[in-house]
């Protein structure tokens, strides 16, 4: 089996769901500890993500600014979004995500990684995706509001990134996971060792 997580599901006595809101839920599980004991875990219900890290011909990341009124920030992220639709393909998703956000469209997909964004509190599971051979997207702008309104477009240097994640700088999950993950495939094996955009998803299963 070697060095990996592994699905494991401990016996849950009654559940409830004390609120339910636009994108997510929370729910209450009473759940068997090893030594018999009962407990209450209370977790945000999610549908999944998908991220992108789209880099261009120069090295650079697509990014974008955003305001985040959970913790008051301003913060540059990649283009990411929910798996709106259950069973939905995370790269159509994914696709869709960076034509919205960005208007930019690949030709060159692989997995990049596989991540449970808080899996003490919240089941969400986000798929980020490395986008290469990027070329402005066809057809009209995607009509953006709230937040996305005040969104900043910018293309950064994959180091310059990196630099700012070790620095304390750049903190927005997807993007930290993303730029350390690809600096280490990048010093490693190479891009052509990552897994095909098709790759299987056990925590959201999908539909090829």
């Amino acid at each position: 089996m070697g060095f990996q997580d592994t699905p494991e599901e401990w016996q849950v006595t009654a559940t409830e769901t004390p609120f339910t809101g636009n994108k997510t839920s929370v729910r209450t599980d009473e759940v068997v500890m090893p030594d018999g004991t009962v407990v209450r875990r209370d977790y945000q219900v999610h549908p999944g993500s998908v991220a992108v890290l789209a880099l261009d011909e120069d090295g650079r990341v697509v990014v974008l600014r955003q305001y985040r009124h959970p913790v008051r920030h301003k913060l540059w992220e990649i283009p990411a979004g929910l798996l709106d639709v259950p069973g939905e393909n995370p790269l159509h998703a994914a696709q869709r995500e960076l034509y919205e956000e960005a208007y930019v469209k690949a030709e060159d997909w692989r997995v990049l990684t596989d991540v449970y964004t808080t899996p003490g509190g919240c089941d969400e599971a986000v798929r980020i995706f490395l986008a290469r051979n990027l070329s402005e997207a066809d057809g009209e702008r995607f009509e953006v509001s709230e937040e996305e309104a005040d969104m900043e477009l910018a293309r950064v240097p994959l180091q310059e990134l990196v630099r700012g994640v070790l620095a304390g700088e750049l903190h927005n999950n997807c993007l930290v996971v993303g730029v350390l993950s690809l600096a280490a495939v990048l010093a490693g094996d190479g891009i052509d060792s990552l897994r095909p955009a098709g790759a299987p998803w056990p925590a959201r299963p999908f539909e090829a």
